[in-house]
């Protein structure tokens, strides 16, 4: 599974997603992550979520470089970006604060490993063809 996490420094989750210099994409699987590549934007926003008003789209170029990544984690993001980020099937994440990229690769791994949240089995369904197992189950009659 795809992962980006938004970033400044490459080695941490310390960005919002529009003020997102870089986004570090991973493949994790239940055995661990390695690094695919980096994807690195000049025009962002400020961390205080204001954006310049020049009517160039910062929303788009973003999302058009993320696709195929199906975890997105980011500080914050605001309402419209979120939007077209689901729209693309990008699942975003925010956390509380800064951390590094290593724990969040680590969490997706344990996640993976354990009980998946449905919304984490309904996702790995659709990328391996197959049925969650919470949709399989029957209600008794």
């Amino acid at each position: 599974m795809k992962v980006a996490i938004a970033t400044h420094d490459m080695k941490s989750l310390n960005a919002h997603f529009g003020s997102a210099g870089k986004f570090a994409i991973y493949d994790v699987s239940r055995e661990g992550h390695r690094f695919v590549e980096a994807i690195a934007f000049d025009s962002v926003s400020g961390e205080d979520g204001r954006h310049a008003d020049d009517g160039d789209d910062r929303i788009g170029p973003k999302v058009e470089a993320l696709k195929g990544v199906a975890l997105l984690f980011v500080l914050a993001i605001g309402g419209p970006a979120a939007a077209r980020v689901i729209a693309a099937r990008i699942n975003p994440i925010k956390r509380p604060g800064p951390e590094s990229i290593e724990d969040v690769l680590e969490r997706v791994r344990t996640m993976l490993n354990g009980t998946p949240p449905p919304w984490l089995r309904k996702l790995l369904a659709e990328e391996t063809g197959a049925s969650p197992s919470f949709l399989e189950e029957e209600t008794p009659r």
